[in-house]
């Protein structure tokens, strides 16, 4: 297997972009050689097998989809009360939503994941660590609200996420950002 860096990056987010294009059935490696506009046969060079491919762009996703650090440090100062909340909430939704390829393509790979165990594994271990830092920063932090409240807002928003980027139609941009605020209020006043 070849081991450029920078070129194993670029072809794992142009297979991210034909995921989220073509579905999980249009990645190859010829589709993920041309979107990366490389000569063909360079993916099987970087990549060992389809499922190698779809296991790394699962990791790759995560990786993008990360806060940087100026949201990390508003997470963890200024004010420790439900309208912080909000606003660290409506900026993980917009952040996701930004990233709407990556979005997708995760949404793909959930679906192969059931197909594929090796998938299922990689993503079931990365979604779970996921949700556990949401939860240990959220308490660690000081804000309102409970792991229960954490985890029941990572499943209302991730679907918000899902009804904005697949039918973009179904909430306006203002009553989605509604939808977030009553969602935190009731899941983290009660």
């Amino acid at each position: 297997m070849r081991r450029n860096p920078e070129r194993r990056a670029a072809l794992v987010d142009a297979a991210i972009e034909v995921l989220a294009r073509e579905g999980a059935r249009g990645l190859t490696f010829r589709a993920v050689d041309a979107q990366a506009a490389v000569p063909p046969g360079t993916a099987s060079n970087y990549f060992s097998s389809r499922d190698d491919l779809l296991t790394q762009a699962g990791g790759r996703i995560y990786e993008r989809l990360e806060p940087d650090e100026t949201t990390m440090t508003l997470a963890l100062t200024g004010p420790r009360d439900k309208d912080r909340v909000v606003e660290l909430l409506r900026e993980m939704v917009a952040r996701i939503s930004a990233y709407s390829t990556g979005y997708l393509a995760l949404l793909e790979l959930r679906l192969e994941a059931t197909r594929r165990p090796e998938l299922r594994a990689v993503l079931t271990e990365r979604i779970r660590a996921d949700v556990e830092a949401n939860v240990r920063i959220h308490l660690g932090s000081g804000l309102p609200g409970d792991a229960t409240a954490v985890k029941l807002l990572y499943l209302a928003l991730n679907w918000l996420i899902v009804e904005r980027l697949t039918l973009p139609d179904v909430f306006s941009e203002a009553e989605a950002d509604e939808l977030v605020a009553r969602a935190a209020e009731r899941l983290i006043l009660g």
